[in-house]
Order: structure tokens, then C-alpha cells, then sequence
């Protein structure tokens, strides 16, 4: 069973990093961080001179309580099915699905296959975009 759900994609795009020696990292200007017993993970806007890998993220327009299951994993799903990579960044209302930038489209259509309302590139979030 498929949790639909109206996803938006979150303006700009994003890098993950792994820092393997840090505690935390030297700047502020992060918007995720984990901290592993094999070091930091950062998520981080990407800056428009960075050359590494991209990122783009889907965000839930509606919170959902921490006791329903199956909410990722019917966005996390279509994706793997589909060959899509993700990184996940929870937060206590919903979760930050993140896909290389160059597959938001399939990324998108995977969603929209399964049920999804995914907004259109560039729509403010709650718009209903998609199908």
C-alpha cells in the first residue's frame, strides 16, 4: 500500500559530504547533520562553484506523526525500483528525499507513476503540480 503524498522539490540544490575526522563542521552553513562513529555527514547547499555531485530534494507538503509508518518508504520505493539513487534527511514532520540532480525528472515521474503529487519544478510549495 502506497502512503500518497504531495511532495514539492526544494528550491536550489545540495551536496553531501562525509567528513571523517570532524565533530562538526568549521562553518555554519549547513542545513543537515549526522554524526556517525565514522565521522560527519553534512548536507550543505551546493555553491555555484562547487564541481561535486548535486543534489535535489523532495520535501512532504503535509507533516505526518513520527507513528505512521510506511511514509518513506513509499517515496524511498518507487525510486529504488526505478534505479534512482536517495539520501535521506528525516526531520520531526517529514522527510527530505534527496536524488542526483541530473534524474529529478524520472526521479519526479517515478513519483507521479506511483501516486504522487509532485510539483512542478519551480512551484512554491502546497501547489498541487504533477498529476
Amino acid at each position: 500500500m502506497t502512503v500518497a503524498q504531495r511532495l514539492h522539490v526544494v528550491p536550489g540544490q545540495f551536496l553531501v559530504e562525509h567528513l571523517p575526522n570532524a565533530t562538526f563542521p568549521e562553518d555554519d552553513e549547513w542545513i543537515a547533520l549526522v554524526r556517525a562513529p565514522e565521522g560527519l555527514t553534512v548536507v550543505r547547499e551546493a555553491s555555484p562553484f562547487s564541481e561535486a555531485h548535486r543534489w535535489i530534494g523532495f520535501y512532504g507538503d503535509a507533516g505526518h506523526g513520527l507513528d505512521q509508518p510506511g511514509v518513506l518508504a513509499a517515496v524511498a520505493g518507487p525510486l529504488a525500483a526505478s534505479g534512482i539513487p536517495v539520501f535521506v534527511a528525516s526531520t520531526y514532520h517529514a522527510d527530505l528525499v534527496l536524488v542526483p540532480a541530473h534524474r529529478l525528472d524520472e526521479a519526479a515521474e517515478a513519483l507521479r507513476d506511483v501516486g504522487h503529487r509532485v510539483a512542478d519544478r519551480g512551484a512554491a510549495p502546497g501547489a498541487s503540480g504533477g498529476r
